[in-house]
């Protein structure tokens, strides 16, 4: 529990907050509505939490340049329902509502739309920061073709809070899609389900969302199209043909906005360890059969990734010693799985296991770019990887 909670209402009171801090070595936890707290280690104790929830304006939206600032206290579904007005949108994936646009560039946490938009990271132009000698300091601009200065925002992205706290942000946009559909293809085994990921991404077919879930099988693909309904049409009958599936169903509609909301939450509905995890999308064949080997184990597994990225989520159902014991086999994996990082999990899995990872090169690199923005190391109460 934090010594004291603190919402400021404007940028320069937030440097005050972080300067105040920094002087009297008070550790500080800096949050927006709380969605992604549980994240990271386990912090040390906590002096002062600071939130964001009181910035949480839309600035602008030059909807002719589509780009738009928001302060970084507003929420990704708030900004959204905003920027529809002119049917546009920030494509950013959120499993809560209340997630805010802090939190999504601070952990710069993705989904199904990384594979056409990217990251949170990649859709960030501009951003204003709180630093801890109590500056409020500009990098980029509010123009997509913006080069000068050092990209901050970039820097900042996925640093869990640990650098500088972030203020204000401006994004380019994206237009809304006139029509969108999806395709289901389920397949009974791993090969088959890989190697149709394989054709589609070496193909012509350009999806807004390409996405593999499943353990033990049925295995389905998620293939959305979002353009003009025609183009649309054309896509989907050239997926017909190039992939051979057990079944194939096309969602739309209602229907199809349920199937996306469900993919994207249901891994996190459920209880377990939850883990981001990345490889070579042409490793998707040696993931799903890792997974099926803990699997065949006893420990429950879950995936929901991104098939032409080599991406995603993974959810590792099972008691502590089981947990810790799927952990230890993803990460010794070198030779399928990149970095594998753990968001979601209890104080007694965190105890045994860093959530981050064995210590790497960029150790000592990491720890002098935190030492620079936050000399006195009151940021983030050592939760990040920063």
């Amino acid at each position: 529990m934090p010594g004291s909670i603190v919402e400021p209402e404007s940028a320069e009171a937030l440097a005050a907050l972080l300067a105040w801090a920094s002087r009297e070595g008070a550790s500080v936890v800096l949050s927006g509505r709380g969605t992604r707290l549980g994240w990271g280690r386990r912090p040390r104790a906590i002096d002062l939490l600071i939130s964001t929830r009181r910035l949480n304006r839309v600035l602008a939206h030059s909807h002719g340049d589509l780009t738009a600032t928001v302060e970084a206290g507003a929420t990704v579904h708030e900004v959204n329902r905003e920027l529809m007005r002119h049917r546009q949108w920030l494509p950013i994936d959120v499993v809560d509502d209340d997630a805010t646009i802090g939190g999504a560039i601070a952990t710069n946490d993705s989904g199904p739309l990384r594979h056409r938009h990217g990251t949170p990271r990649d859709q960030l132009i501009g951003i204003h920061l709180a630093t801890t000698d109590g500056r409020v300091v500009k990098a980029g601009g509010n123009v997509v073709k913006n080069v000068a200065g050092y990209d901050l925002g970039k820097l900042v992205s996925g640093s869990f809070g640990g650098l500088a706290a972030i203020a204000t942000a401006t994004f380019k946009l994206a237009p809304l899609p006139t029509a969108s559909a999806t395709v289901a293809a389920t397949f009974r085994d791993a090969d088959a389900t890989a190697r149709a990921a394989g054709a589609i991404s070496a193909s012509q077919l350009d999806p807004a969302a390409f996405e593999v879930r499943g353990v033990g099988g049925p295995y389905v693909l998620l293939i959305q199209f979002a353009s003009t309904q025609a183009a649309i049409d054309t896509q989907v009958d050239q997926l017909r043909a190039l992939i051979a599936a057990d079944a194939v169903d096309l969602v739309a509609g209602d229907a199809e906005r349920d199937l996306w909301r469900r993919h994207v939450r249901g891994v996190w509905a459920s209880p377990g360890v939850i883990v981001r995890a990345g490889w070579l999308p042409a490793s998707l064949a040696a993931v799903l059969a890792l997974l099926n080997e803990i699997a065949g184990q006893g420990t429950g597994i879950e995936i929901a990734a991104r098939a032409g990225v080599g991406a995603g989520v993974i959810r590792i159902d099972g008691d502590v010693v089981s947990s810790v014991a799927a952990l230890g086999r993803l990460r010794g994996r070198t030779d399928v799985l990149g970095h594998v990082v753990i968001l979601r999990a209890g104080p007694d899995v965190k105890q045994q296991i860093d959530v981050w990872g064995s210590a790497n090169d960029h150790a000592a690199l990491l720890g002098r770019v935190k030492h620079a923005f936050d000399p006195a190391g009151v940021l983030n109460a050592g939760r990040g990887p920063v």
